[in-house]
């Protein structure tokens, strides 16, 4: 198959103040996420200056890929759309139209299945084609990576740099603990073709880095970043909750790692660095949050594979396991269907 562009999809964030409702309001439209839910992140944004980190972090992963294609004489176009704020998607693909790209891949900043984290990206992007019309470009998503060695190996190398922090006199009560961002029980349970791919995925992924990093240590996977309305279940034990109860349990140090994230955003700068880095404090734990891909090197070495599967014809032998996924990107007609949304 020939494809002449590929676009970078993000979530997008609010880069001023007076862009952090309008935001959130995007975000949550349609989920019932109580107002008070609202003002309560919309200040978590204004402790940084009303400006999330991720639209940055996607300019500078835009530049290294961009440059990366070059070295390696991938002669494609990388554009960039967000989907709740600019550059936004449809804009984008306007562009991509007007350029005359007839055929994309698109990379998104999301290594896992599951409804918000995969299938609402392919929603996205149809609903742009949809707003360009009819001379839209096709656009297809590149798949899911959770166990590329791209992305895990940078997780794996954050995590030893992380224990190489904390005191070594310690090591017998020192625990990894994997932090990936929540979402409704009623999602997970549908995440995939068969349900739970979402859970499934991550503690494959959160396996893989500690087995690489620190055979030794315990580790756990458990959840951040809870929204929507508080009557709904989510999958839990939350963070903060499991820090106290290691704690209780005689742990005296932690390396915390955002596995289910690939750069430092505001549910990492923020539910981590902040929320939880008081928790530990308070609870006289040794802590240090582990540091996501970002641009590494390996992991934009990965865009250009997950893009070369699809141009290359030999391509095929550079793929990963799938599961029970199809090799490219089609989703079953069941895959990630939610019967709740958040």
């Amino acid at each position: 198959m020939s494809y002449d562009a590929v676009v970078l999809v993000s979530f997008g964030g609010p880069e001023r103040p007076e862009d952090v409702m309008p935001f959130l309001q995007n975000v949550t439209r349609g989920r019932g996420v109580p107002p008070e839910r609202l003002a309560e992140v919309a200040e978590h944004y204004q402790h940084f200056g009303g400006v999330s980190p991720i639209n940055q972090q996607c300019r500078d992963l835009l530049a290294a890929v961009r440059a990366d294609f070059a070295a390696h004489g991938l002669d494609l176009p990388v554009y960039w759309g967000n989907r709740n704020w600019d550059p936004m998607l449809a804009d984008t693909v306007t562009q991509m139209r007007d350029d005359g790209v007839t055929r994309a891949l698109a990379f998104v900043t999301s290594a896992y299945g599951g409804y918000s984290s995969c299938r609402q990206y392919q929603e996205d992007i149809a609903a742009a084609r949809a707003a360009v019309g009819p001379d839209a470009p096709v656009i297809e998503k590149l798949r899911q990576f959770w166990d590329h060695p791209g992305f895990v190996e940078p997780h794996v190398d954050a995590v030893r740099t992380a224990l190489d922090q904390l005191d070594p006199a310690k090591r017998d009560s020192t625990r990894l603990v994997f932090t990936a961002h929540s979402i409704p029980s009623s999602m997970a349970a549908n995440a995939g073709p068969h349900g739970g791919r979402y859970e499934a995925q991550l503690r494959e992924s959160a396996r893989l880095v500690a087995a690489a990093a620190a055979p030794d240590l315990p580790y756990d996977l458990v959840w951040q970043s809870r929204s929507g309305p508080p009557h709904v279940p989510w999958l839990e034990p939350d963070i903060n909750d499991h820090l106290t109860a290691l704690a209780q349990d005689g742990t005296t140090s932690v390396v915390v790692s955002p596995v289910g994230f690939v750069s430092d955003h505001l549910e990492v700068v923020w539910d981590l660095d902040t929320e939880a880095l008081e928790t530990a404090k308070q609870l006289g734990l040794d802590f240090v949050r582990a540091a996501t891909p970002g641009t590494d090197p390996r992991f934009v070495t990965m865009v250009r594979e997950l893009v070369t599967e699809r141009t290359d014809p030999d391509g095929a032998q550079l793929r990963r396991r799938l599961g029970d996924l199809p090799m490219w990107d089609t989703c079953p007609t069941v895959c990630c269907v939610p019967t709740r949304r958040p």
